[in-house]
Formats: structure tokens, C-alpha cells, sequence
């Protein structure tokens, strides 16, 4: 694809989530992109200021029932919609316009394997997205952001993933850790369950707790995780990992365990070798450690990393937002290394004052 002129013309499908409505708020700030369409057809008739009353410049749009023939005459479309909805629509958008710039938010086209899809989700395969993760480290020596350049279509990661791989993988392709044997423990904020469910959570039920979901070996983002570690060099990885649904709002703080022979000094350097140059991504100094609260509203990850000596374990800490970096800041990253634009415009590197 060649190098688009600016603003670009964009349309969000499921604008009236949460996920979709941080697409929108970072949009807003962005002068590489003009938002002529906001889509959800549970919210078709509404202005977009009444789904997300915190928008300004977008607040007077007029929510649009989802049309795929309207959709088509943008040159990007951003995706925010439930697995299983994206395949059939992005179908009928390649027909109409094999030049847009698909960017799903969704999990429809991340793995590669139609087993691991059936496995996980019980349907049909619909095929395999360019990778949404720029920084993600191959075992080739280069990284993800590569095979995004000139990208028609991307698969935005998952935000546990995100938080999970970009931990992990640079150990991987380091070869300080195989990749065998993790196990991971995931504080999620409440809008990581997505907005409808969120907003059916009574507070007495979150407020003061704290409660594990997707337990055993069940959540939907373990194969996706372990097909990254593969690309990171990792043989035959394997993966336990709990997410924990915590009373805030947004933030996911990825608590790692990895068998190491390596040392805490070599792992530390391994990531700054991966990351020291990364606009989004910092490597936390020796004996600090990442909390959710200092890259909330960002697209920036934060990652700190101990050793056991006793146990031959490295923990590796990982704080990104989920709605940021997660997700709406990813899918606009990766979009503007697609369309030839700095990957990095726009985009907030600073996290909301707490």
C-alpha cells in the first residue's frame, strides 16, 4: 500500500463499546485520521456523545446502524466487535473495496491454526491477519513491525497477550528462558470483561474483592500467547495463566514465572536490548516494578524483572492499559505503520496523572 495523504477517511464499527469508544477518544487527537463513520447497530440512532459523554470533537456524530456498502468508501475501518462477527463483515468489505485498510480489534483472524481456533472457540477458522504487535520479537532477529508495513488487513493482539508476550518474548528470543512451563497471574480492570458485562457487574460484588475467571487452562488467549513464543523462537512453549477480574477501571498488571539458567542481570538486558529504542516501551531499572496506575489512558508498557535464585525463576512484572496499548492504541499503531505514517504520532506516551 502506498504512503496515504492525510487526514485519512475512518470508519469504527462497535463505536459504542468500550473498546471502540477508545478508538474514538484517540482518534480525536489524531490529525493522520478523520472519523466519518461511528457504527453499532445497538446504538444506531444515538449521537456518539451520548454513548461515551466524554468525547468532545466526535460527541455530535450520529451512530450508524452497521453498513457495509457506507464502510466500504472509507480507506480504514477499525473493528471493535465480538469474536465470531468481524469474519462475515470484513467479507463483504474485501468485495467492495479490496484497497480499505481492515484493522479488527477481534480475535477472528490472530491464529494461524484452524485447530487452535476450533479448540478454543468452537467454529469454523476464518484465516490469518498480519499480526497487530510491532514490538514483538522473532527468532529471525527482526520484529513484527516488518511484515505490517503496506499491511491491507490487520488482528489487533489480545490485551492479556499483549501484556503476556511482550513480557516474555524478548527472553525467548534471547534464549534466557525456552518458553516451557510459564505460569502467569493477571490483575484485570473491570473493562477488560467488556462493556456489557461491565456495566452488569454490581458494585457489591466488586468493590473490596477480587475473584479468578477462565481458570484451568481455559481462557482464549493461551493459544495466541503460545503462537507468539513460537515466532520468538520458543520450540514447544506451554502456559498457565489465571486472569483475576480487580475493582478498577482499566490496566492489566502481567505477574510472570519462567524457569531460567539465565541471570537477572542478562534478563534485564535482553529486554533493553529488545526495547531500549521502542518509543512505547520501558525497561524499569533494577528492583522497581510496574503498576497499572502509571500507564493508564497510554499506549507505553512497563516492564520490571526479579530472579529467584533459590528457584531458578525470573518473575517478569508487565503493566500496559488494556483499552490503550491492549487494544485501541495497538490497533492505531500498527494502522499508521500500514498506511507509511509514524507509527508513533499521536499516540500518548504519558500516562493520566492519578
Amino acid at each position: 500500500m502506498d504512503t496515504f495523504s492525510t487526514p485519512v477517511s475512518t470508519a469504527v464499527v462497535g463505536a459504542s463499546g468500550y473498546a471502540g469508544g477508545e478508538i474514538v477518544r484517540l482518534l480525536e487527537a489524531n490529525a493522520n485520521f478523520e472519523l466519518r463513520i461511528a457504527a453499532a447497530n445497538s446504538s444506531a440512532g444515538k449521537l456518539l456523545g451520548q454513548c461515551h459523554p466524554h468525547l468532545n470533537r466526535y460527541r455530535g456524530l450520529s451512530v450508524q446502524a452497521t453498513d457495509a456498502q457506507s464502510l466500504a468508501s472509507c480507506q480504514v475501518v477499525f473493528l471493535a466487535l465480538p469474536h465470531g462477527v468481524s469474519a462475515p463483515l470484513v467479507e463483504k468489505l474485501r468485495s467492495l473495496n479490496p484497497e480499505l485498510l481492515i484493522v479488527d480489534c477481534g480475535a477472528d483472524f490472530r491464529l494461524e491454526s484452524a485447530q487452535d481456533w476450533f479448540d478454543y472457540y468452537g467454529s469454523d477458522h476464518a484465516g490469518t491477519f498480519p499480526y497487530g504487535m510491532p514490538e514483538l520479537t522473532l527468532a529471525d532477529g527482526t520484529k513484527q513491525r516488518e511484515r505490517l508495513r503496506g499491511a491491507r488487513a490487520i488482528a489487533v493482539p489480545g490485551c492479556n497477550v499483549s501484556a503476556l508476550t511482550l513480557s516474555l518474548a524478548p527472553l525467548v528470543t534471547a534464549g534466557l528462558i525456552d518458553g516451557h512451563d510459564l505460569s502467569a497471574v493477571l490483575p484485570v480492570g473491570l473493562s477488560g470483561a467488556g462493556k456489557k458485562l461491565a456495566e452488569n457487574l454490581l458494585a457489591s460484588e466488586v468493590m473490596g474483592s477480587a475473584s479468578a475467571y477462565a481458570v484451568g487452562g481455559s481462557h482464549r488467549h493461551i493459544p495466541e500467547v503460545l503462537q507468539n513464543l513460537r515466532c520468538a523462537g520458543a520450540a514447544d512453549p506451554s502456559l498457565t495463566f489465571t486472569p483475576v477480574l480487580v475493582p478498577f477501571t482499566r490496566g492489566i498488571l502481567s505477574v510472570c514465572h519462567a524457569l531460567s539458567d539465565g541471570s537477572e542481570t542478562q534478563a534485564r538486558a535482553a529486554l533493553e536490548e529488545a526495547y531500549g529504542e521502542e518509543p512505547f516501551m520501558r525497561v524499569l531499572p533494577e528492583g522497581e516494578f510496574p503498576a497499572v496506575k502509571h500507564v493508564v489512558g497510554s499506549n507505553s508498557f512497563h516492564v520490571g524483572i526479579s530472579s529467584d535464585r533459590r528457584t531458578g525463576r525470573l518473575t517478569v512484572i508487565g503493566a500496559l492499559d488494556n483499552l490503550g496499548k491492549g487494544t485501541a492504541g495497538a490497533a492505531i499503531q500498527s494502522a499508521q505503520l500500514a498506511l507509511g505514517l509514524d507509527e508513533d504520532a499521536y499516540l500518548p506516551r504519558t500516562a493520566v496523572a492519578p
